[in-house]
């Protein structure tokens, strides 16, 4: 007999009301999902795939948008159903987990409030069995000491801690259909892979169907039963995981699976490579030519680092004083050459933007040197106009209300004393090496992508030319195949112009796909560094081998095998006033391959 679905979707059409009318973003779209089932919905963003959900969930604005069709939650029919119905399906029914929990959760209300007060809307339960109650779904969403840490503020959590929190939110009541949309993404790893596991733990104890809603190939692999490919609104492939990934149909589909990073696709290769690409239409694999050695191995590094370390100041009581430290980068040592790219990987709060900032005197240091060329502390002049910076959100880092032109023309005008109009000449120029057209100088950043935005503020840091350039999370954000193109435009670049990278990132396929070296960091200092293929082709320290054994690898048929997914909380990087830290040792395991000599 076969298992009716819980969530059975037919001609779902959602239509956005704009300047110019009516606008479709959802088409037509048709799938069921199973008990103990999961689902996943796949694309690039702009292909309807959050929206699909918020139709389900019918969160859209009301007044201005209009969805048709029929979405069915155990044969009842959502769409037809008066708001206030739907108020108590969405959270005892229906839970809902949204990508990024610290908008979600109330920043003013404990989390453990805010768990307890779900199960009194909906279970209609006492305060005290609410309590009671919540603390459990802590633990068992495995918050350590969740008893202790009810009356905790989501701004006191990690990451993902505030991710596990959401889950408990959702899973509160037992619903039968959860919707997880891009929950993952914007996670290291590790975390990625416990909460991964999470889910998957807890949809076999309630025999939960899970709509999946994510960009990550890799994920989908590692999470789904049946995948949904969705490209402009429409569905343009469905089946079984495994065979869309066997034999992918689609040209769509094929262009997302080739622009997947895979971990272990470097190995035996010492030098960068470009990511190959397929074409959205024709599915048509464009393999590009390979990178050549870019990096002046004899020549002066353009920066060293000496024993860098920042801390932050913990004041407390009436007086404000110092009670403690943070040491966030703790005896940093490396350098960069011309045309080298070094990796900086390692987990949040491991101090891997801090130290980027101070590297680039946007944080100030507590102690160590910075040369540049060799001369020790050169003027904030020098270090601005040779070392720059592209952030990981570019939207944030863009000023929405001046041309995106100017954004790049301004430091031309500041640091090179040059009209506007021969600025904007320059700037237009590096539109085009970017690959946009020089028609948009005069448009807004709320006008672009999230890859075209990107492409502007890596504009903005060639505009003065410099020799460095410090990517943060630049692509972590980005849609497998945007990040694609923006990886292989930096290695472009970086040919062309001999410009060296510290790129920093979780991401440890996509580091292995663009580095020359890479340093593994944890709380603050460097537990590995050395060449690219040593560090991933022979992993030493116990760390880096956990964060590679965390990464999703994009085949279905290693779903199931095993992996640790403990939950492993950084530690505390608060430290006494007086407290000094210790000198590492490290061992020098292959010619320029050292590893922190771990302690027992």
């Amino acid at each position: 007999m076969t298992t009716p679905p819980v969530l059975s979707v037919s001609n779902l059409t959602t239509s956005f009301l704009g300047s110019n009318g009516w606008r479709e973003v959802v088409s037509d779209v048709s799938f069921d999902v199973k008990p103990g089932e999961t689902v996943a919905v796949v694309g690039e963003s702009g292909s309807g795939k959050s929206v699909t959900a918020l139709s389900i969930m019918r969160l859209l604005d009301r007044d201005r948008s209009r969805i048709t069709g029929s979405v069915r939650l155990e044969g009842q029919e959502l769409l037809k159903l008066p708001e206030a119905a739907m108020r108590d399906i969405r959270g005892r029914r229906i839970g809902m987990i949204f990508q990024e929990p610290m908008t979600s959760l109330n920043p003013v209300l404990t989390v453990g409030v805010q768990i307890a007060e779900t199960l009194k809307r909906h279970m209609g339960i006492s305060r005290g069995d609410a309590r009671r109650e919540a603390i459990r779904l802590m633990d068992k969403v495995h918050i350590p000491s969740a008893a202790s840490r009810f009356s905790d503020y989501p701004n006191q959590f990690s990451g993902g801690m505030r991710q596990r929190i959401m889950i408990a939110m959702a899973l509160a009541c037992g619903p039968r259909l959860l919707i997880a949309d891009e929950p993952t993404t914007a996670l290291d790893v590790t975390v990625q892979a416990q909460i991964l596991e999470l889910i998957r733990e807890l949809q076999r104890e309630q025999d939960t169907g899970v709509l999946f809603i994510t960009h990550d190939m890799g994920v989908v692999a590692e999470i789904s039963d049946r995948t949904l490919v969705m490209y402009r609104g429409a569905c343009v492939e469905a089946g079984d995981t495994d065979a869309i990934f066997a034999r992918p149909a689609n040209a769509y589909t094929r262009a997302l699976l080739s622009a997947v990073p895979r971990l272990g696709s470097m190995s035996g290769r010492t030098l960068p490579a470009r990511f190959p690409l397929a074409d959205h239409v024709t599915g048509e694999l464009s393999v590009p030519p390979e990178v050549e050695d870019t990096v002046q191995h004899d020549a002066e590094p353009i920066v060293t680092v000496e024993n860098l370390s920042v801390r932050f100041a913990v004041r407390s009581g009436v007086l404000r004083k110092i009670g403690a430290n943070i040491h966030a980068v703790e005896d940093l040592s490396f350098s960069v050459r011309r045309g080298e790219t070094l990796g900086i990987v390692g987990e949040s709060g491991s101090g891997k933007s801090t130290t980027g900032r101070a590297v680039l005197g946007l944080q100030k240091r507590t102690g160590g040197q910075i040369r540049l060329h060799g001369v020790r502390d050169a003027g904030i002049d020098r270090f601005r106009r040779e070392l720059q910076m592209i952030f990981q959100d570019p939207f944030a880092s863009l000023n929405p209300k001046r041309p995106i032109g100017r954004a790049i023309a301004d430091p031309l005008v500041f640091h090179d004393r040059i009209g506007l109009a021969e600025a904007r000449r320059r700037a237009e120029e590096l539109l085009v090496t970017v690959g946009l057209p020089a028609e948009v100088y005069d448009r807004f950043p709320n006008e672009f992508s999230g890859g075209q935005r990107q492409r502007i503020c890596i504009a903005r840091a060639l505009a003065l030319q410099p020799e460095l350039i410090i990517a943060d999370e630049a692509v972590s954000a980005l849609d497998a195949s945007v990040k694609a193109q923006i990886i292989n435009l930096m290695l472009d670049l970086q040919q062309a112009r001999g410009l060296a990278y510290i790129f920093i990132s979780h991401d440890m396929a996509v580091v292995e796909r663009i580095c020359h070296r890479v340093a593994v960091m944890l709380m603050g200092e460097i537990v590995e560094i050395g060449p690219r293929k040593a560090v991933f082709d022979d992993p030493q320290h116990p760390y880096t081998k956990r964060l590679m054994a965390a990464v999703p690898i994009p085949d279905p048929a290693r779903r199931y095998r095993e992996r640790s997914t403990a939950v492993v909380e950084l530690k505390s990087a608060m430290r006494p006033v007086d407290w000094v830290p210790p000198r590492r040792a490290y061992r020098e395991v292959a010619p320029d391959h050292f590893v922190q000599i771990v302690e027992e």
